[in-house]
């Protein structure tokens, strides 16, 4: 079997490589920190603000490739082998891929799909009420939103989905703290909230199929494949690094036994993701069970990886917070936690599951109680 990807793509992965060449020493200068991002380790490597390596990434073609110029996008052509060129060649650099979040994950591909350039329903929408776990809300400039706009339609008829400027009068932002001890949740407060009737996306009282495109966009996000594909880079290179009784924890059978198999989760994983991807070329395929495999494996994988990271490195893996002997910035620890809240977040495993057996393998649903 030849798994090269053939002479057609070799000028392309030549000019990722050069890339990465030049940004592998790259370091963030501004304050802004995410644990779940990478911040290059280089001491003498070119400087630049997130802001603006997400720009070059979008101009080079190496994030948001597909995406249309006149959304922000770099206006390619949909290209699975030059996705995953370009995956493969940044985790092997250890140089970041491009930001993302609930805006760029779920908001922008359900835009393509379902946004329209705006239609007039009435001079504007004005919200009353609370929401809760809005992740990152503190921070963002715009949410979405489902909003009930017709009481008297039945449950999941009536609702609308509508974008919420951050920065609109009678907005209350409560952050939560998680057991990641961050504030990654926050509950929302709306008093006479007033939204210009353009920002509907869809139609009025249609908000729940839209909700429905978002919902399979975050099931396909919350498990990034090539995210996993970095951490077990990271993983082999933390256990090249540490030693128990003068021993590399790479050279201990048992441990490398885990990591072998960890590494053949993580190959079957990004064999998968290709399917997902496939549906870019093939807009008629339907991917949405292969999403929700895809959520239900990446974040079960995800907290295993984390944990064998935590376990192998012993009492140092105990370690939190400020400690001065904590590895990688504490990101083992962090992202353990947080995947544990991603198995529940995003629906359930058990509703994963359930979902997949009852709509991937034709199994009997799960009966229903009738209301009085």
């Amino acid at each position: 079997m030849d798994l090269n990807y053939g002479p057609q793509y070799e000028d392309f992965k030549k000019e990722v490589q050069s890339f990465c060449n030049e940004y592998k020493d790259l370091r963030f200068v501004d304050s802004s920190q995410s644990p779940l991002a990478s911040d290059g380790k280089g001491k003498h490597g070119p400087e630049l603000t997130r802001a603006n390596w997400q720009k070059l990434l979008i101009e080079r073609g190496y994030f948001a490739r597909s995406v249309p110029k006149e959304y922000g996008g770099y206006g390619g052509d949909p290209d699975i082998i030059k996705s995953r060129i370009i995956a493969t060649e940044f985790s092997k650099a250890k140089v970041p891929s491009g930001m993302g979040g609930q805006g760029i994950d779920m908001l922008v591909p359900t835009l393509l799909e379902l946004g329209t350039e705006g239609e007039l329903i009435d001079d504007e929408w004005v919200i009353n009420g609370q929401k809760i776990w809005t992740s990152t809300a503190q921070y963002a400039q715009m949410m979405f939103c489902l909003v009930r706009t017709e009481p008297d339609a039945p449950k999941h008829g009536g609702i609308s989905y509508l974008l919420i400027p951050m920065d609109t009068p009678g907005i209350e932002i409560r952050p939560l703290v998680d057991m990641t001890l961050k504030a990654g949740f926050n509950e929302v407060f709306f008093t006479d909230v007033k939204v210009p009737a353009t920002n509907i996306v869809g139609n009025r009282g249609e908000g729940w199929a839209v909700a429905n495109a978002t919902l399979s966009h975050e099931r396909g996000s919350l498990a990034d494949p090539n995210a996993t594909m970095n951490r077990i880079n990271m993983l082999i290179d933390l256990m090249k690094e540490e030693s128990i009784d003068g021993k590399k924890l790479i050279d201990i059978p048992v441990y490398r036994d885990k990591l072998m198999a960890l590494q053949g989760k993580v190959v079957a994983f990004q064999s998968h993701s290709l399917r997902t991807l496939s549906s870019k070329i093939n807009p008629g395929q339907d991917v949405k069970l292969g999403k929700m495999i895809q959520k239900l494996v990446g974040t079960e994988l995800r907290h295993e990886l984390e944990g064998f990271a935590i376990d192998i490195m012993g009492e140092i893996g105990t370690l939190y917070e400020q400690s001065p002997l904590l590895r990688d910035g504490g990101s083992w620890q962090f992202i353990y936690m947080y995947f544990l809240g991603l198995i529940i977040g995003g629906g359930t495993s058990q509703i994963q599951k359930n979902i997949i057996s009852e709509r991937g393998l034709g199994m009997p649903r799960e009966p229903k109680v009738k209301d009085n």
